[in-house]
């Protein structure tokens, strides 16, 4: 959410910034509500400051025995009443509206990030190894995972429908093991604090994150009015809501391991094969609630926190600063970690971090106490992937197959796969 009051200021700026995102100017008619409303807030005060005055005269009228006078007051400390509270509905009404018209504009990017309608306009920042070297085609990772007998889309979708897999023996183990080994580097080595958070949330989380009211195509909701998450970020970012941290305990720096669930609305058509997107993922996700000052720094410790886990599988990757027409909807600035996979010739999204500034902070009213405690602050939020499971798991298939469709399991892998070495059919 944005601060109308930073609109107010300089609506130029704002224009500017959403003008980089390919939007048309929307602050002129964000500000014609909100005079609006401050214009009826001024005349509710006023109306409140005479009923107040009048209120003093019907004692003093009483007191001097002019009852005729006293009641002609009371008249009017009654119409006040009801015009006050007339007024104070449509106010909230105002309210409301300008809360609708900034819930759907999509924050405003730093300066730094690069101009650009899609992702042909990303900039790539740095890459790490190097692609491995094959003396045949290699396989993609259905494939591989087919010959195995160990990924098995068909019995999915007799059960769910299309973007759906299961996955048995060693592979399934493979896709816990993955995800322990990114748990133990984001907590023992990097620092986050594992939480396990719900997996179904109201409207006031999935609206905190800014994934209402725009893209909620895009999520599954439940029978009872609750939604199941598209990502661990919800829960975590939603920990803090509603809440006033002390600044000496930020950062915080969380992270959970969880089922995500996308009804992937805008795919049709885009990886019908294999788990690139499915409806049903699990991730590790990385989540900070830092001070203004702190938050772009933290982006790039986030950056490198997730880039460790691909150095421990040894997997090539880059990373890439996201252009205004690629970013998110609630970002300021994105970083992708794109990892090759071998099979599909290319270079694949498995995270991406983000700073959000105080834009989901302002949505979940929350805010920290400065160390010297004058007043309080929105804080900033950071997400990112640390990493996706499912697609880490499409990455060591296809980087790490054999002839024989066999696949040697990374080293940093084998003490959470009973010390084994390879997975066979």
């Amino acid at each position: 959410m944005h601060d109308i009051k930073a609109i107010r200021d300089n609506p130029a700026a704002f224009d500017a910034g959403l003008k980089r995102r390919g939007l048309a100017p929307l602050s002129a008619g964000v500000l014609a509500i909100d005079e609006e409303r401050r214009a009826l807030l001024q005349s509710l005060q006023e109306a409140q400051s005479r009923r107040n005055d009048l209120s003093k005269q019907v004692g003093e009228a009483m007191k001097a025995g002019d009852k005729a006078k006293a009641e002609a007051i009371k008249a009017e400390v009654a119409a006040l009443k009801d015009r006050i509270a007339s007024g104070e509905e449509a106010e909230r009404t105002f309210t409301q509206r300008v809360t609708d018209a900034l819930a759907v504009i999509p924050n405003l990017p730093l300066d730094e990030v690069p101009d650009g309608a899609d992702e042909h306009g990303n900039v790539e920042v740095r890459r790490w190894g190097e692609k491995p070297a094959f003396n045949y085609a290699p396989k993609q990772h259905f494939e591989l995972g087919e010959k195995l007998g160990q990924m098995d889309f068909e019995v999915a979708a007799r059960m769910s429908g299309a973007r759906f897999v299961v996955m048995k023996k060693q592979l399934a183990r493979l896709e816990r093991a993955i995800a322990q080994l990114m748990l133990d580097i984001q907590t023992e080595k990097n620092g986050y604090t594992e939480h396990y958070v719900p997996f179904m949330v109201n409207d006031n989380a999935v609206f905190g994150t800014a994934q209402l009211p725009k893209f909620g195509e895009d999520l599954f909701k439940t029978t009872d009015g609750r939604w199941l998450i598209p990502t661990a970020e919800v829960s975590l970012t939603n920990t803090v809501r509603e809440s006033i941290l002390e600044e000496a305990n930020l950062p915080m720096r969380l992270t959970a391991y969880t089922p995500c669930f996308r009804a992937e609305a805008g795919a049709a058509g885009r990886d019908t094969r294999g788990m690139i997107r499915q409806h049903q993922f699990s991730k590790v996700e990385l989540v900070s609630i830092t001070t203004p000052e702190q938050s772009r720094e933290e982006l790039e410790r986030m950056t490198t926190c997730a880039e460790s886990v691909l150095q421990a599988l040894g997997l090539h990757y880059r990373v890439m600063k996201l252009c205004t027409g690629d970013m998110g909807f609630g970002s300021r600035m994105t970083y992708d970690l794109e990892v090759w996979l071998p099979g599909q010739n290319a270079f694949r999204e498995i995270s991406s971090c983000s700073v959000c500034g105080d834009f989901q902070a302002r949505r979940m009213d929350a805010r920290y106490r400065p160390a010297d405690g004058k007043g309080t602050s929105f804080v900033h939020t950071l997400n990112g992937s640390g990493l996706a499971v499912g697609r880490t798991l499409v990455a060591v298939l296809e980087n790490y197959q054999n002839p024989d469709c066999s696949i040697t399991i990374p080293e940093a892998l084998r003490p959470y796969m009973g010390g084994k070495e390879r997975i066979t059919p």
